[in-house]
């Protein structure tokens, strides 16, 4: 899962495994304020799903995931759009 750190969003694509969860996790709470851009996830795992979640970032493009995306939007109040 190819992570991207920019300055004001961060990044997510492709299959995001349990291996990377602490990653995520550690990334986003030190950068709380950046957005969370998930448009290329294919395959989130719960792991990550929860760091995602506990870190409180704001997720401002739900994963290509449709499962993911309908529980991140209900969970994080995220983009309306799926």
């Amino acid at each position: 899962m190819p992570i991207r750190k920019l300055k004001k969003k961060t990044v997510l694509s492709g299959n995001c495994t349990v291996e990377e969860a602490e990653e995520i996790f550690q990334w986003l709470i030190g950068n709380s304020k950046s957005e969370l851009d998930m448009t290329g996830v294919t395959h989130l795992h719960a792991a990550a799903f929860q760091a995602i979640v506990a870190s409180g970032v704001r997720v401002t493009t739900l994963p290509d995931d449709r499962f993911s995306a309908q529980a991140l939007q209900r969970l994080t109040g995220g983009p309306a759009k799926l």
